[in-house]
């Protein structure tokens, strides 16, 4: 309206406007209904199959791509667990040179998704999707240099009180159990077997979990070191760990 103000708007497209804003004004996630959600840079097809991708997973790909750069890698290997829409196997196609990506999602529809960007958004690269809950379908005799993850991490009960954007997300991907960790607690005890020498696996956190998954890595002497990352809120978000080889 600010750029046209002196045209009037065609029925067709008042309509449009006034479907979305109907859908809009019970709490239904914007993405969702434009079918677009905007993610380091790129935009990424969406619907009710996967979860709306957030900014904080952003920092997750900064530190993945920051760790390829800096320690010069030549194609390196990278498994994503639980992809959903692919924005963290298509963000890391696109902004490396040249990797060898491994998408995994226990979901189908969320894997066809995510295959629907990689081909918009990186047709250059190959990014091999594989249907796998978790680790399951995996061998491990294949080794990553980046194990990444953006694990369902909120506990069943703070998803009682969710905002209802939040609540439109699959719920599978986003609890994980009373406490939250079940997933993270998999990928903590399963990672280092597909880990490559002086590789590391990254993955996203919820709030006030950095404490007790800071004890379950320092019970497990396969773990080398542990950082944690903050989020633009101040708040653990990010966790790296290395292992002993």
């Amino acid at each position: 309206m600010y750029l046209h103000g002196d045209s009037l708007i065609d029925e067709q497209a008042m309509a449009k406007i006034e479907n979305i804003v109907s859908k809009r004004i019970t709490r239904y996630p914007l993405q969702y209904i434009l079918s677009e959600s905007w993610f380091y840079g790129r935009c990424f097809y969406v619907n009710e199959s996967v979860m709306i991708p957030t900014p904080e997973t952003e920092l997750l790909c900064k530190a993945a791509i920051g760790f390829c750069e800096t320690n010069k890698m030549q194609r390196p290997r990278i498994l994503d667990i639980g992809t959903g829409s692919g924005v963290i196997a298509v963000t890391l196609a696109g902004e490396l040179i040249d990797t060898e990506i491994t998408a995994i999602d226990i979901c189908q529809a969320a894997l066809d998704v995510a295959k629907k960007n990689a081909a918009k958004l990186s047709p250059e690269k190959t990014i091999s999707f594989l249907k796998s809950d978790l680790f399951e379908s995996l061998n491990n005799t294949k080794k990553f240099d980046l194990v990444l993850s953006n694990p369902p991490y909120i506990t069943e009960e703070e998803y009682l009180s969710v905002p209802p954007e939040v609540k439109a997300d699959p719920k599978i991907a986003i609890t994980s159990g009373s406490d939250g960790l079940d997933a993270i607690k998999v990928i903590l005890k399963k990672a280092p077997d597909y880990l490559a020498v002086n590789g590391r696996i990254m993955f996203e956190i919820g709030h006030k979990q950095s404490e007790k998954i800071s004890k379950l890595v320092e019970s497990d002497s396969r773990y080398s070191s542990i950082s944690i990352l903050k989020d633009l809120n101040d708040i653990d978000r990010i966790v790296i760990l290395s292992c002993d080889k």
